[in-house]
């Protein structure tokens, strides 16, 4: 047994400068997408099979010059929107899956705005197969009869392939088999998917036919996305931990020994049908990141890459087993990329999770922009800059294609709505762009030295050798000659037949009786035949009778059958359609799963955060009446404080007036008792001098008032002390702010109503009012004043108060030291003390009348 080889992925090898490399521009198709509505707005129209045009939506500024300006962009080819998915297939999926039977790589990745058809493109619908599926169909239709058996060619964790003999294959077939945890492949003897038998119709089946027949294939697939920038596998197979779920684990790139790059630890799996194939990418589709935006409902939030890889070794020169020589097993792959599409989060309203794949799907993006501009640069100017490669995960990964590893095509999906302008000529202007970049054209693979036909004169051999052992069989239609020889050996033997002497008389006798004999048993052999045969023939004749017997039931049996057949045919059908249908709502319930999912941890992070805001907000409000009430409490203090400083300086200033005013009175009083004692002679000559006087006081009483004041009573003359204590009632108006002093002498009032207010009530009961007020003295003292009035009617209805005379209340400390005499006051003594001054004679300043008119 020969050691299993082991090949590696080929590489060619870079060009050198000068070199005479023949290159290829990468090929860039145009796909438009049909309105959704037909009211809606395009901006976009097919001049030609290569040329589309964009106008401008109404709406949009213009430019400088007030005009729209209309671009124009041409491509390989333009695929308008009648185009069907089979058309599409034929010019660019079959070319690409016709080099991979060839040994050549190619890449193929479609491009544009959110929601311009990209996944569609790629993968279809069911009834419209895309890109994928046909590709799939086109490559098993092509290689199938010349599939090596299973596990013949396996994946190395280098991105290699391993080639093991027959007997080793069978024997890991056996131990994958027996290991139930390892996943099994799937099998291509299981019915097909009703899904996947809608997507590609039979009449569209199709095969490739100049197909190396002298070789066995196998082949192998993978599919990874690229999230946020990283990598992951949708078909590992990741134990679930429903206590502690864990995360999906990210995968490395790595380079191989020719410098090919690659995914590590990606598992690859080996299909061999079209189902097959189509079931393990359905398998990682439900796992890949999709997301419903405000223009997509199901729109990618991360690149997707299926890899389909062919390996492929010549056989021997019997044309009977694989060639086991490691330099003769080539490997090629075709990469199927949907690119996610590019966004604006202005328009998506893109929040949390949603806005950072933006983010890094437009990096990505932005990434292979810059790259595909440095190699124009480079090829156009002869320019050596570096290419960023690693500046994104997509670049990076498919960095060898663009360096002349195989084909590259690139489909411009294009939404032709108005509100896509923008983004649409962005795009246009990229994939234009595109087209001038120029790959190194892939290198056929070396010709095998081998004869050729080596499997058909295999398989010519074989048939020949199978028929001629069908024929030797079936001539054993005549006599057996051993049956024959056994039924001769059962007769009696011939005796020796020789004469040797004339008068012999035994020899014939003897020859005569053994021949009697022998015909003897030969007519009871007859007769035993015939008698055989008859009852053979009876039985024959009965099983005839009991065959059309049964045949009359088996032809009821079998149109009950037939009958039962259209029961199950219909049934059979029905369970397709329920399969189809099925799939289609599980594929939708984990769509809307995975919506749910992301719209419940959208609402746990908006549901933490308003908890947040809501623990902040109140945080606010609680420090916010804090302050409200430590702001409150000040305002009160300081308005306390204020107010308390304010009726203070008040009641300073008016005790201050006051006491000027009544320092004036003294004054006055002084002058009036000068006056009156030096006037007290002639008092008895002018008799009418007080009334005089009193006219004069009123006027200047009248000049000194700036208001009118109604017409009062004349003034009633000074009454005597003795009227005080009379009968009459008084109003004793005591305010609140006096101040119990303790003296002796208190004045005393019997028929008194006491108030703090005055009010109409009280004055309507009384004749006196007095007043209690309280002031600071010049030397610091406190002395009281009674202000006493009378109490009269007035014209509207009111009580007015016309006040007479003034008493004072007033304490002296004997021991205090003198004081001056005030400035203008006479030799006489200025006050009395605990005496009850009386109101002195009218003069010019005691003439004055003082009224208090109070309406209630």
């Amino acid at each position: 047994m020969q050691r299993p080889g082991k090949g590696k992925t080929p590489r060619r090898p870079g060009p050198k400068k000068g070199s005479n490399v023949e290159k290829d521009p990468v090929g860039v198709y145009c796909r438009i997408r049909p309105l959704g509505t037909e009211d809606q707005e395009c901006c976009v129209e097919m001049i030609s099979n290569s040329t589309i045009q964009l106008h401008a939506p109404d709406g949009l500024k213009a430019n400088r010059n007030g005009e729209f300006k209309e671009m124009q962009y041409s491509f390989k080819k333009v695929f308008g929107i009648n185009t069907t998915q089979m058309e599409l297939f034929e010019d660019i999926g079959r070319p690409l899956v016709e080099d991979l039977i060839h040994s050549k790589n190619g890449l193929l990745f479609t491009y544009g705005v959110t929601g311009s058809g990209k996944t569609y493109t790629m993968t279809g619908s069911p009834g419209e197969g895309g890109l994928l599926p046909r590709s799939l169909d086109l490559l098993f239709n092509s290689i199938g009869p010349f599939q090596a058996k299973r596990f013949v060619f396996k994946p190395d964790d280098k991105n290699g392939m391993e080639i093991q003999s027959q007997v080793d294959a069978l024997l890991e077939r056996q131990k994958r088999d027996s290991q139930q945890s390892v996943p099994r492949t799937p099998s291509s003897r299981l019915k097909a998917d009703p899904e996947f038998a809608d997507m590609i119709s039979p009449e569209e089946a199709c095969k490739c036919d100049n197909v190396d027949d002298d070789c066995c294939y196998s082949v192998f697939v993978s599919y990874i996305e690229i999230y946020n920038n990283y990598i992951y596998d949708l078909l590992e197979d990741a134990p679930f931990d429903p206590i502690r779920p864990k995360p999906p684990q990210s995968k490395l790139l790595r380079e191989d020994q020719n410098h090919n790059m690659y995914v590590a630890g990606c598992m690859e799996v080996e299909v061999k049908s079209t189902e097959e194939a189509f079931e393990v990418f359905w398998k990682g589709q439900k796992k890949r990141r999709i997301a419903n935006t405000q223009l997509n409902r199901e729109s990618s939030r991360s690149h997707s890459v299926f890899t389909v890889k062919l390996a492929q070794a010549p056989l021997d020169a019997d044309g009977d087993h694989i060639l086991q020589d490691k330099n003769q097993v080539t490997v090629s792959q075709l990469c199927l990329v949907d690119l996610a599409g590019s966004e604006r989060t202005s328009r998506t309203r893109a929040e949390g999770s949603r806005l950072r794949e933006a983010g890094n799907i437009n990096q990505s993006l932005m990434t292979l922009r810059t790259c595909i501009e440095v190699l124009r640069e480079n090829q156009m100017y002869g320019t050596n800059k570096m290419v960023p490669y690693r500046d994104s995960k997509v670049t990076h990964l498919f960095k060898n294609y663009f360096d002349g590893e195989g084909k590259v095509r690139m489909i411009v999906c294009v939404n032709p709505k108005a509100d896509d302008y923008e983004e649409s000529s962005l795009v246009m202007r990229f994939a234009e762009m595109a087209q001038e970049v120029e790959v190194a054209r892939p290198v056929d693979r070396p010709i095998c030295a081998l004869a050729a036909g080596r499997r058909h004169r295999n398989q010519a051999f074989r048939d020949e050798l199978s028929r001629r052992l069908e024929e030797r069989g079936n001539s054993n239609n005549a006599e057996d000659p051993g049956l024959l020889n056994q039924l001769i050996e059962s007769l009696p033997p011939i005796p020796r037949c020789e004469l040797v002497d004339p008068a012999d008389d035994q020899t014939l006798p003897n020859l005569i009786e053994v021949l009697e004999r022998r015909h003897h048993i030969r007519q009871m052999i007859t007769e035993q035949f015939n008698q055989t045969a008859n009852m053979l023939r009876s039985k024959l004749q009965q099983f005839d009778s009991q065959i059309g017997t049964r045949e009359t039931f088996i032809q009821n049996q079998q149109s009950k059958i037939s009958e039962k057949d259209k029961v199950i045919l219909n049934q059979r059908s029905e369970i397709d359609r329920l399969e189809k249908k099925s799939k289609t709502l599980e594929y939708k319930i984990d769509i809307l799963q995975k919506t749910t999912d992301m719209y419940e941890q959208d609402k746990r992070s908006l549901q933490l955060e308003l908890e947040t805001r809501e623990q902040r907000l109140q945080k606010e409000l609680s420090e916010r009446r804090r302050m409200e009430q430590r702001m409150q409490g000040m305002v009160t203090d300081t308005k306390l404080k204020w107010e308390k400083e304010c009726e203070r300086r008040v009641n300073a200033k008016q005790l201050e007036m006051q006491n000027k005013l009544w320092v004036k009175d003294e004054k006055l009083k002084q002058l009036k008792a000068i006056v009156t004692e030096s006037n007290s002679s002639c008092s008895a000559e002018r008799p009418q001098r007080p009334s005089r006087e009193r006219d004069r006081d009123r006027n200047m009483g009248q000049k000194r008032s700036a208001s009118p004041s109604p017409a009062a009573p004349p003034v009633r003359p000074t009454h005597r002390r003795s009227h005080s204590c009379g009968g009459e009632k008084w109003v004793d108006h005591k305010p609140s702010t006096n101040l119990d002093l303790d003296t002796v002498m208190q004045p005393i009032l019997p028929n008194a109503i006491k108030v703090s207010t005055p009010n109409e009530k009280a004055l309507s009961k009384c004749h006196k009012y007095v007043l209690r007020h309280q002031e600071l003295a010049s030397d610091g003292e406190i002395e009281t004043k009674l202000i006493k009035g009378d109490v009269f009617k007035t014209r509207g209805g009111g009580q007015a108060v016309q006040f007479t005379d003034i008493e004072t209340l007033k304490q002296e400390n004997p021991t205090a030291p003198s004081r001056k005499r005030r400035s203008g006051s006479t030799e006489g003594p200025a006050t009395n003390e605990d005496v009850e001054n009386m109101a002195p004679v009218p003069s010019s300043s005691s003439a004055n009348v003082y009224q208090k008119r109070r309406k209630f």
